[in-house]
């Protein structure tokens, strides 16, 4: 399997997630201390605006470290799932395309929906919860939201560019799947869900179903797809023919 994962992007958030983690922490702090260390008598909204900004950052650092501090990341774990469905013909893009994890396969594409939450998480058709995570859901941890909406989101996202970058194909064949890339979750219940939604370890089986249940594309799409997917990834497949050539 081909991978195509933006590097320069992932170091670059890595690094944001810290700054904004460590500033968010000591904005919070100066916000504890403004009432010890000040006398001003608008101290109060002084400490309020540093406890706002200081939650705000820590928020955003928090997003950013699961998705790129993380250690497995996500694109790590979904690149040794599909590589455990013998997927050799696959070519795979993170944070590259219009989605973050994208998968190109003979028969079609796959919109992988990361998500890394833990606990007991139910799926019932457009519906999600999170439950069983106590206090745990006010210390760094972000919510699950909507999956599913996300998921649908993420297609827009795809056929709007392809409509452009590959007119000749009508109606390409984009399926999302919601991967819950965990390694230990207490309980996920998610047959229910409208979109197809599994943990990392059961993704292989399912793309095997895909490839039972639907046929390859002609090659000529194929070929388009694969040209408006690269065009994306232009820089990283130059660098690879340039070390080849070495």
């Amino acid at each position: 399997m081909v991978v195509f994962r933006d590097e320069k992007r992932i170091a670059r958030l890595a690094r944001l997630a810290q700054v904004l983690s460590l500033g968010g922490l000591a904005a919070l702090v100066i916000g504890l201390l403004f009432i010890f260390i000040s006398d001003n008598p608008n101290v109060f909204l002084y400490q309020l605006a540093a406890l706002i900004v200081g939650y705000g950052l820590s928020q955003i650092g928090l997003h950013l470290a699961h998705r790129y501090l993380r250690q497995p990341r996500m694109d790590q774990v979904l690149d040794r799932a599909v590589l455990k469905a013998g997927r050799k013909d696959g070519r795979m893009y993170h944070y590259l395309q219009p989605a973050p994890h994208v998968l190109l396969l003979p028969n079609g594409i796959f919109l992988l929906v990361a998500k890394f939450q833990t606990g007991r998480i139910i799926a019932d058709g457009d519906s999600w919860k999170q439950t069983g995570l106590g206090m745990r859901r006010f210390f760094g941890r972000e919510g699950l939201g909507n999956p599913t909406r996300e998921a649908e989101a993420q297609v827009a996202n795809m056929a709007a560019y392809l409509k452009d970058a590959a007119p000749s194909v009508t109606n390409p064949p984009i399926t999302p799947i919601i991967v819950f890339t965990a390694q230990n979750i207490e309980n996920l219940d998610v047959k229910d869900s409208r979109i197809p939604a599994v943990h990392h370890s059961k993704l292989s089986s399912l793309i095997r179903q895909y490839k039972d249940k639907q046929k390859a594309l002609p090659r000529v799409d194929f070929d388009a797809l694969q040209t408006a997917l690269d065009a994306k990834a232009t820089h990283l497949i130059e660098a690879t023919v340039e070390e080849g050539s070495e």
